[in-house]
């Protein structure tokens, strides 16, 4: 809770983050480019890692530093987690202020999921006339709960929202989705990104895919390469190693053990395929992602 004029600079570094606007106004302000205005019911999305400031009006210097873990300082380094505090998972300078922001962070970004995160801008605003959905003041009745696993709905909450924010911009015709995604909704190709994301591991052909998806071979090639911009089986190489890199940083998971799950036949076939298109080693992914 806040009241103007307000400015937080964020350095939190996380991979995507995303501001729900119950009431007030809210700027999104780059270090370069022009601010970005949300009012009630909009919704933000940011791709990190970049720094940028939060601020209203959007001139204002910034008076809180945001740190990576959420540790809020003054400019000067003064912390500020005990002073700010107002209230279970409520944070601000003013319990009684105008401007009402619901925020999140996901620090980790996965392979699977930049696929679509790098077709984002840095900055999204989903406007509330966009989207007809509960899930702000769902989210804003919730937040200030106190109860066993609220945590885990107000994960679930948030993710929702996420999902169907980015889902609402993607949809317009201007946004700059990626051709897998808005072939999706086609009758011949959507089926058969369906069965590749759904079964890596099979040992796919673009003939057993065709047959599965009802048409013919030539058709498939044809309708999938024009769609996504490249054949399915090339798509589906990309997508196992996407995968693959996602599942190697799980806890305990071993080489051999990715490789059957994304199709390759053993964990040296996985591991030439991971370095020839990624330039570094399944072991070198693993130790870059966890240092």
């Amino acid at each position: 809770m806040l009241t103007p004029p307000w400015s937080l600079r964020i350095r939190d570094e996380a991979a995507l983050s995303i501001a729900a606007v119950v009431r007030g106004t809210a700027y999104y302000v780059p270090d370069d480019g022009e601010p970005i205005a949300a009012g009630p019911g909009d919704v933000l999305v940011i791709r990190g890692p970049e720094h940028y400031t939060v601020a209203d009006p959007p001139g204002t210097a910034p008076q809180i530093i945001i740190h990576p873990g959420q540790r809020c300082t003054t400019p000067q380094g003064e912390d500020l987690a005990e002073l700010m505090h107002l209230g279970v998972r409520t944070w601000g300078t003013d319990a009684e202020g105008p401007t009402l922001v619901l925020t999140g962070a996901y620090q980790l970004a996965g392979e699977v999921s930049r696929r679509l995160l790098s077709a984002l801008p840095t900055a999204v605003v989903v406007p509330r006339p966009d989207w007809d959905t509960p899930l702000v003041s769902l989210l804003a009745d919730e937040i200030a709960k106190d109860r066993p696993g609220q945590e885990a709905v107000l994960d679930r909450l948030l993710d929702l929202m996420l999902i169907t924010a980015l889902r609402t911009w993607l949809a317009r015709p201007s946004s700059s989705a990626p051709g897998w995604y808005r072939a999706q909704s086609d009758p011949t190709v959507g089926p058969a990104l369906q069965l590749l994301h759904h079964n890596p591991a099979l040992q796919w052909t673009v003939a057993d895919l065709a047959a599965k998806v009802g048409v013919s071979r030539a058709l498939l090639a044809r309708r999938f390469t024009e769609l996504v911009g490249e054949p399915p089986m090339a798509y589906l190489a990309g997508w196992r190693l996407a995968l693959a890199a996602d599942l190697l940083l799980e806890p305990d998971a071993t080489l051999a053990a990715v490789a059957r799950r994304v199709g390759y036949g053993s964990a040296f076939a996985l591991s030439a395929a991971f370095k020839r298109v990624r330039g570094v080693s399944p072991r070198e992914h693993r130790e870059q992602c966890t240092a």
